[in-house]
Protein backbone atom coordinates (compact mmCIF):
# COMPACT_ATOMS: atom_id res chain seq x y z
CA UNK A 1 0.00 0.00 0.00
CA UNK A 2 3.00 2.36 0.76
CA UNK A 3 3.97 2.17 -2.39
CA UNK A 4 0.54 2.17 -4.13
CA UNK A 5 0.23 5.74 -2.43
CA UNK A 6 3.02 6.61 -3.36
CA UNK A 7 2.21 6.95 -7.01
CA UNK A 8 -1.29 7.62 -6.65
CA UNK A 9 0.31 11.51 -4.31
CA UNK A 10 3.17 11.61 -6.93
CA UNK A 11 0.34 11.76 -9.58
CA UNK A 12 -1.32 14.27 -8.48
CA UNK A 13 2.16 16.24 -7.43
CA UNK A 14 2.65 15.96 -11.26
CA UNK A 15 -0.67 16.95 -12.54
CA UNK A 16 -0.77 20.10 -10.28
CA UNK A 17 3.05 20.86 -11.43
CA UNK A 18 2.28 19.95 -14.90
CA UNK A 19 -1.02 22.43 -14.47
CA UNK A 20 1.31 25.47 -12.83
CA UNK A 21 3.89 25.17 -15.60
CA UNK A 22 1.68 25.67 -18.01
CA UNK A 23 2.07 21.88 -19.68
CA UNK A 24 -1.66 20.60 -19.50
CA UNK A 25 -4.58 22.26 -18.73
CA UNK A 26 -5.92 22.14 -15.72
CA UNK A 27 -9.22 22.05 -14.13
CA UNK A 28 -9.26 22.23 -10.46
CA UNK A 29 -13.00 21.18 -10.06
CA UNK A 30 -12.24 17.61 -11.53
CA UNK A 31 -9.11 17.47 -9.27
CA UNK A 32 -10.63 18.34 -6.18
CA UNK A 33 -13.35 15.30 -6.98
CA UNK A 34 -10.82 12.94 -7.58
CA UNK A 35 -9.08 13.96 -4.62
CA UNK A 36 -12.83 13.06 -2.56
CA UNK A 37 -12.34 10.71 -4.14
CA UNK A 38 -9.25 8.95 -3.45
CA UNK A 39 -9.22 10.19 0.22
CA UNK A 40 -12.72 8.91 0.64
CA UNK A 41 -11.77 5.33 -0.42
CA UNK A 42 -8.65 5.55 2.28
CA UNK A 43 -10.73 7.00 4.77
CA UNK A 44 -13.38 3.92 4.97
CA UNK A 45 -10.38 1.40 4.09
CA UNK A 46 -9.05 3.01 7.48
CA UNK A 47 -12.42 2.63 9.47
CA UNK A 48 -13.52 -0.62 8.80
CA UNK A 49 -10.15 -2.88 8.00
CA UNK A 50 -6.46 -0.79 8.65
CA UNK A 51 -7.93 0.37 12.35
CA UNK A 52 -9.69 -2.75 13.31
CA UNK A 53 -6.58 -4.61 12.17
CA UNK A 54 -3.95 -2.32 14.17
CA UNK A 55 -6.44 -2.26 17.26
CA UNK A 56 -6.65 -6.42 16.76
CA UNK A 57 -3.11 -6.48 16.45
CA UNK A 58 -2.24 -4.30 20.00
CA UNK A 59 -5.45 -6.57 21.70
CA UNK A 60 -2.74 -9.46 21.08
CA UNK A 61 0.40 -8.31 22.24
CA UNK A 62 -1.56 -7.14 25.66
CA UNK A 63 -2.56 -10.25 25.98
CA UNK A 64 0.85 -12.15 25.27
CA UNK A 65 1.96 -9.72 27.92
CA UNK A 66 -0.71 -10.35 30.67
CA UNK A 67 0.11 -14.41 29.87
CA UNK A 68 3.47 -13.35 30.17
CA UNK A 69 3.25 -12.06 33.63
CA UNK A 70 1.14 -14.89 34.69
CA UNK A 71 2.98 -17.68 33.39
CA UNK A 72 6.36 -15.99 35.17
CA UNK A 73 4.31 -15.99 38.10
CA UNK A 74 3.53 -18.90 38.72
CA UNK A 75 7.57 -19.65 38.47
CA UNK A 76 7.68 -17.17 41.69
CA UNK A 77 9.07 -14.20 39.74
CA UNK A 78 7.23 -11.10 40.70
CA UNK A 79 9.18 -8.54 38.86
CA UNK A 80 8.89 -8.65 35.20
CA UNK A 81 10.73 -6.00 33.39
CA UNK A 82 9.40 -4.45 30.06
CA UNK A 83 6.57 -2.17 29.38
CA UNK A 84 4.24 -2.23 26.30
CA UNK A 85 2.58 0.72 25.89
CA UNK A 86 4.92 2.55 23.75
CA UNK A 87 4.66 -0.68 21.69
CA UNK A 88 0.79 -0.48 21.66
CA UNK A 89 1.05 3.12 20.48
CA UNK A 90 3.27 2.39 17.55
CA UNK A 91 0.72 -0.42 16.37
CA UNK A 92 -1.80 1.34 16.46
CA UNK A 93 -0.63 4.90 15.19
CA UNK A 94 -1.07 5.36 12.21
CA UNK A 95 1.50 5.27 9.08
CA UNK A 96 2.19 7.82 6.86
CA UNK A 97 0.53 6.90 3.71
CA UNK A 98 -3.34 6.93 6.04
CA UNK A 99 -2.01 10.24 7.33
CA UNK A 100 -1.69 11.56 3.54
CA UNK A 101 -4.89 10.00 2.51
CA UNK A 102 -8.13 9.10 5.06
CA UNK A 103 -6.08 11.57 7.40
CA UNK A 104 -6.99 14.70 4.94
CA UNK A 105 -10.38 13.30 3.92
CA UNK A 106 -12.36 15.49 6.26
CA UNK A 107 -10.81 18.77 5.24
CA UNK A 108 -10.99 17.80 1.09
CA UNK A 109 -14.80 16.66 1.45
CA UNK A 110 -15.40 19.87 3.55
CA UNK A 111 -13.44 21.84 0.52
CA UNK A 112 -15.97 20.37 -2.03
CA UNK A 113 -18.57 20.34 -0.74
CA UNK A 114 -18.33 24.28 0.13
CA UNK A 115 -16.66 25.14 -3.34
CA UNK A 116 -19.71 22.78 -5.78
CA UNK A 117 -22.66 23.80 -3.72
CA UNK A 118 -22.16 26.81 -1.69
CA UNK A 119 -19.50 29.42 -2.51
CA UNK A 120 -16.68 29.19 -4.67
CA UNK A 121 -14.17 31.97 -4.35
CA UNK A 122 -12.19 33.77 -7.93
CA UNK A 123 -9.59 36.19 -8.21
CA UNK A 124 -10.17 39.10 -10.90
CA UNK A 125 -7.33 38.34 -13.57
CA UNK A 126 -8.36 41.16 -15.98
CA UNK A 127 -10.07 44.84 -16.01
CA UNK A 128 -12.91 44.30 -17.90
CA UNK A 129 -15.40 44.61 -15.33
CA UNK A 130 -13.41 48.01 -14.13
CA UNK A 131 -14.78 50.47 -12.12
CA UNK A 132 -16.89 47.55 -10.21
CA UNK A 133 -14.38 44.39 -10.00
CA UNK A 134 -10.23 45.67 -9.64
CA UNK A 135 -7.77 43.17 -10.98
CA UNK A 136 -6.71 41.58 -7.68
CA UNK A 137 -10.40 41.59 -6.37
CA UNK A 138 -10.73 38.13 -4.37
CA UNK A 139 -14.43 37.50 -4.86
CA UNK A 140 -17.17 35.17 -3.56
CA UNK A 141 -19.10 33.65 -5.94
CA UNK A 142 -23.03 32.02 -5.31
CA UNK A 143 -23.27 28.03 -6.05
CA UNK A 144 -26.73 27.93 -5.45
CA UNK A 145 -28.50 30.84 -6.45
CA UNK A 146 -29.37 30.01 -10.06
CA UNK A 147 -29.81 26.30 -8.71
CA UNK A 148 -27.57 23.71 -7.37
CA UNK A 149 -25.26 21.72 -10.09
CA UNK A 150 -23.09 18.82 -9.97
CA UNK A 151 -19.55 19.71 -10.08
CA UNK A 152 -17.57 18.81 -12.97
CA UNK A 153 -20.35 17.88 -15.26
CA UNK A 154 -22.49 21.62 -14.61
CA UNK A 155 -25.59 19.50 -14.95
CA UNK A 156 -28.00 21.48 -12.90
CA UNK A 157 -30.47 19.28 -10.86
CA UNK A 158 -32.36 21.86 -8.55
CA UNK A 159 -33.84 24.98 -9.92
CA UNK A 160 -33.12 28.50 -8.76
CA UNK A 161 -33.28 32.14 -9.31
CA UNK A 162 -33.32 33.34 -13.00
CA UNK A 163 -30.63 35.17 -14.48
CA UNK A 164 -31.76 38.96 -13.96
CA UNK A 165 -30.39 41.69 -16.35
CA UNK A 166 -27.62 43.69 -13.96
CA UNK A 167 -26.21 40.52 -12.52
CA UNK A 168 -22.51 40.26 -12.17
CA UNK A 169 -22.58 36.31 -12.99
CA UNK A 170 -19.44 33.87 -13.27
CA UNK A 171 -20.09 31.30 -16.60
CA UNK A 172 -17.45 28.58 -18.27
CA UNK A 173 -16.40 31.13 -21.31
CA UNK A 174 -18.50 28.99 -24.45
CA UNK A 175 -15.29 29.23 -26.92
CA UNK A 176 -13.24 27.34 -24.02
CA UNK A 177 -15.32 26.20 -21.00
CA UNK A 178 -12.03 25.15 -19.25
CA UNK A 179 -11.69 28.85 -18.69
CA UNK A 180 -14.31 30.85 -16.32
CA UNK A 181 -15.47 34.50 -16.84
CA UNK A 182 -17.06 37.17 -14.96
CA UNK A 183 -19.46 39.67 -16.87
CA UNK A 184 -22.60 41.71 -16.34
CA UNK A 185 -25.97 39.97 -17.76
CA UNK A 186 -27.31 42.50 -19.95
CA UNK A 187 -29.46 39.85 -21.86
CA UNK A 188 -31.86 37.58 -21.39
CA UNK A 189 -33.68 34.83 -23.34
CA UNK A 190 -36.19 36.85 -25.61
CA UNK A 191 -34.28 40.28 -25.38
CA UNK A 192 -33.29 42.36 -28.44
CA UNK A 193 -29.80 43.61 -26.95
CA UNK A 194 -28.90 46.90 -29.01
CA UNK A 195 -25.35 48.54 -28.40
CA UNK A 196 -25.28 51.65 -31.20
CA UNK A 197 -23.02 54.57 -30.46
CA UNK A 198 -21.73 53.16 -27.09
CA UNK A 199 -25.59 53.51 -25.91
CA UNK A 200 -27.21 50.16 -24.67
CA UNK A 201 -30.53 49.65 -25.98
CA UNK A 202 -32.79 46.88 -24.99
CA UNK A 203 -36.36 45.86 -26.30
CA UNK A 204 -36.50 49.48 -28.64
CA UNK A 205 -35.79 51.22 -25.41
CA UNK A 206 -32.73 53.01 -24.36
CA UNK A 207 -31.07 52.06 -20.87
CA UNK A 208 -31.09 54.99 -18.97
CA UNK A 209 -27.65 56.34 -17.71
CA UNK A 210 -26.13 59.12 -16.36
CA UNK A 211 -22.30 61.21 -16.22
CA UNK A 212 -20.51 60.89 -12.78
CA UNK A 213 -16.80 62.13 -11.69
CA UNK A 214 -14.14 60.49 -13.79
CA UNK A 215 -12.48 57.16 -12.57
CA UNK A 216 -9.05 57.28 -12.29
CA UNK A 217 -7.32 54.06 -12.56
CA UNK A 218 -4.31 53.95 -10.55
CA UNK A 219 -2.58 50.99 -13.14
CA UNK A 220 -2.63 52.86 -15.74
CA UNK A 221 -2.35 56.38 -14.12
CA UNK A 222 -5.20 57.55 -16.76
CA UNK A 223 -8.61 58.71 -16.23
CA UNK A 224 -11.60 58.05 -17.62
CA UNK A 225 -15.07 58.59 -18.37
CA UNK A 226 -17.45 56.93 -16.31
CA UNK A 227 -21.78 56.55 -16.13
CA UNK A 228 -23.80 55.16 -13.73
CA UNK A 229 -26.33 53.00 -15.81
CA UNK A 230 -29.87 51.57 -14.41
CA UNK A 231 -30.26 47.99 -16.17
CA UNK A 232 -31.28 45.90 -12.83
CA UNK A 233 -32.26 47.20 -9.12
CA UNK A 234 -29.61 48.60 -8.48
CA UNK A 235 -27.47 50.94 -10.49
CA UNK A 236 -24.09 50.02 -11.63
CA UNK A 237 -21.24 52.04 -12.94
CA UNK A 238 -19.04 51.84 -16.10
CA UNK A 239 -16.58 53.06 -18.44
CA UNK A 240 -16.36 54.33 -22.33
CA UNK A 241 -13.07 55.66 -23.80
CA UNK A 242 -14.21 57.71 -26.52
CA UNK A 243 -11.02 56.80 -28.49
CA UNK A 244 -12.13 53.65 -29.21
CA UNK A 245 -15.22 53.09 -31.96
CA UNK A 246 -18.15 51.95 -31.52
CA UNK A 247 -18.50 49.77 -34.11
CA UNK A 248 -16.76 46.41 -35.44
CA UNK A 249 -15.20 44.68 -38.02
CA UNK A 250 -16.29 41.31 -39.53
CA UNK A 251 -12.23 39.99 -38.42
CA UNK A 252 -13.22 40.73 -34.71
CA UNK A 253 -16.57 38.45 -34.67
CA UNK A 254 -16.10 34.71 -33.94
CA UNK A 255 -18.24 32.34 -35.51
CA UNK A 256 -20.80 31.10 -32.79
CA UNK A 257 -23.70 29.85 -32.58
CA UNK A 258 -27.00 31.41 -33.47
CA UNK A 259 -24.40 33.83 -35.37
CA UNK A 260 -27.21 34.62 -37.25
CA UNK A 261 -28.90 36.23 -34.57
CA UNK A 262 -26.61 39.22 -34.77
CA UNK A 263 -26.04 42.34 -37.04
CA UNK A 264 -22.84 44.29 -36.32
CA UNK A 265 -22.53 47.66 -38.21
CA UNK A 266 -19.78 50.67 -38.12
CA UNK A 267 -22.11 51.91 -35.19
CA UNK A 268 -22.37 48.98 -33.50
CA UNK A 269 -24.85 45.90 -33.32
CA UNK A 270 -27.88 43.81 -32.40
CA UNK A 271 -29.10 40.58 -31.46
CA UNK A 272 -31.65 38.35 -30.24
CA UNK A 273 -31.08 36.10 -27.78
CA UNK A 274 -32.14 32.75 -28.12
CA UNK A 275 -33.95 30.92 -25.22
CA UNK A 276 -31.89 28.98 -22.75
CA UNK A 277 -29.26 31.65 -23.59
CA UNK A 278 -27.88 35.17 -22.22
CA UNK A 279 -25.74 38.21 -23.47
CA UNK A 280 -22.89 39.10 -21.45
CA UNK A 281 -20.83 42.74 -20.96
CA UNK A 282 -18.14 44.30 -18.87
CA UNK A 283 -18.77 47.41 -17.03
CA UNK A 284 -15.07 48.44 -18.90
CA UNK A 285 -17.52 48.47 -22.34
CA UNK A 286 -14.35 49.48 -24.64
CA UNK A 287 -12.29 46.84 -23.00
CA UNK A 288 -13.96 43.57 -22.20
CA UNK A 289 -14.27 40.55 -24.78
CA UNK A 290 -17.67 39.59 -24.10
CA UNK A 291 -20.60 38.17 -25.91
CA UNK A 292 -20.39 41.00 -28.78
CA UNK A 293 -17.03 39.27 -29.84
CA UNK A 294 -17.79 35.58 -28.86
CA UNK A 295 -21.77 34.90 -28.84
CA UNK A 296 -24.48 33.84 -26.20
CA UNK A 297 -23.94 31.96 -22.66
CA UNK A 298 -25.79 28.74 -22.66
CA UNK A 299 -27.78 28.10 -19.24
CA UNK A 300 -25.97 24.70 -19.05
CA UNK A 301 -22.47 26.97 -18.74
CA UNK A 302 -23.51 29.25 -15.69
CA UNK A 303 -21.68 28.84 -12.68
CA UNK A 304 -22.86 31.21 -9.96
CA UNK A 305 -23.58 35.01 -8.67
CA UNK A 306 -20.86 37.22 -7.79
CA UNK A 307 -21.51 39.42 -4.89
CA UNK A 308 -18.48 39.86 -2.65
CA UNK A 309 -15.12 40.75 -2.42
CA UNK A 310 -13.68 39.11 0.86
CA UNK A 311 -10.21 40.29 0.20
CA UNK A 312 -7.68 42.20 -2.00
CA UNK A 313 -4.53 42.58 -0.62
CA UNK A 314 -3.19 45.68 -2.65
CA UNK A 315 -6.36 47.71 -1.41
CA UNK A 316 -8.50 46.51 1.89
CA UNK A 317 -10.68 49.63 1.45
CA UNK A 318 -12.19 47.32 -1.42
CA UNK A 319 -13.35 44.32 0.70
CA UNK A 320 -17.51 44.29 0.83
CA UNK A 321 -20.29 43.63 -1.27
CA UNK A 322 -20.90 45.09 -5.06
CA UNK A 323 -23.38 45.93 -7.67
Amino acid sequence: MQTLTSLILAAFVGYAGAWYFGVVEGNFALLLFLATVVTGIYWLAERFYFLPQRLKAAATLEAEAIKRREDLNKLGIKQVDGDIAQAKIRLIMQPWWLDWTAGLFPVIIAVFMLRSFLVEPFKIPSGSMIPTLLVGDLILVNKFHYGIRLPVINTKITEGSTPQRGDVMVFRYPPKPSLDYIKRVVGVPGDEVAYINKRLIINGKPIETRSVAEFFDEDSMRYAKQFEESLGEQPHRLLNDDNRRAGFSDSEIMDFPNRQNCRYSVEGFVCKVPEGSYFMMGDNRDNSLDSRYWGFVPDKNIVGKAFFVWMNFSNLKRIGSFN
